[in-house]
């Protein structure tokens, strides 16, 4: 018998009663297209929590910084070039975009944006902005599993981990955490802010998306 917890050991994206038959569908059903953008509301809420926290960058953004540092381009730019080039690495792992890779972009940032105007979870205890950082990580990982079931399509990152996932038959858990600890490391070297709040999302959102998955996947039984 595994010590492993099973979720850790989830290799595929689970279908679902709401799962779409493909991801480049144009015309999903009502349901489907309703927890796609449950799920990816649910993710930007996560996001912002880690921002709210104030305890450190998500790796992301971390990279983005130390691009910007470098090229002198702002941040924003720098997210969007990333992006675009995690994009074209979809292309030798044979990724399918779709309606959800669209609305990825979108919704998360107008959830994050809505998010930081309307609520304020920031404190003067570091122990709660710590847990307010834990919370987000895990929130995160519940609305990726909710989106990532609509099979609509999985955001620029999202892709990167399914398609590796896919060709290295790793769990995925575990491959979220390898790209995600790469993307700190090659941030922090090009000069990138890293804090505990970057170690505990790329420690932790592997483990989060897998349970995620695991989640959605039991209640729909």
């Amino acid at each position: 018998m595994s010590i492993i917890p099973e979720f850790l050991r989830i290799k595929n994206v689970p279908t679902v009663e709401w799962s779409s038959d493909r991801p480049l569908n144009f015309r999903p059903r009502i349901k489907t297209l309703l927890f796609l953008i449950l799920g990816l509301t649910i993710f930007g809420f996560g996001e912002s929590l880690l921002i709210h926290s104030t305890i450190g960058l998500s790796p992301w953004v971390v990279l983005a910084e130390g691009i910007a540092i470098n090229f002198n381009w702002s941040i924003g730019f720098a997210m969007f070039a990333s992006s675009v080039a995690v994009l074209l690495f979809w292309l030798p792992l044979k990724q399918q975009p779709g309606v959800g890779t669209i609305l990825n972009i979108i919704i998360i940032a107008g959830t994050i944006e809505l998010s930081m105007h309307l609520f304020d979870f920031s404190s003067d205890s570091y122990l709660i902005n710590l847990l307010v950082g834990s919370i987000g990580v895990l929130v995160v990982g519940l609305g990726s599993g909710i989106y990532l079931t609509t099979n609509l399509g999985p955001g620029p990152r999202d892709g990167l981990m399914t398609g590796l996932q896919r060709v290295t038959q790793y769990p995925i858990a575990w491959v979220r955490v390898c790209i995600e600890v790469s993307v700190v490391g090659v941030g922090w070297i090009l000069g990138g802010t890293v804090g505990v709040g970057t170690l505990l999302f790329a420690f932790g959102i592997g483990p989060a998306v897998a349970l995620g998955l695991y989640f959605v996947a039991k209640v729909n039984k």
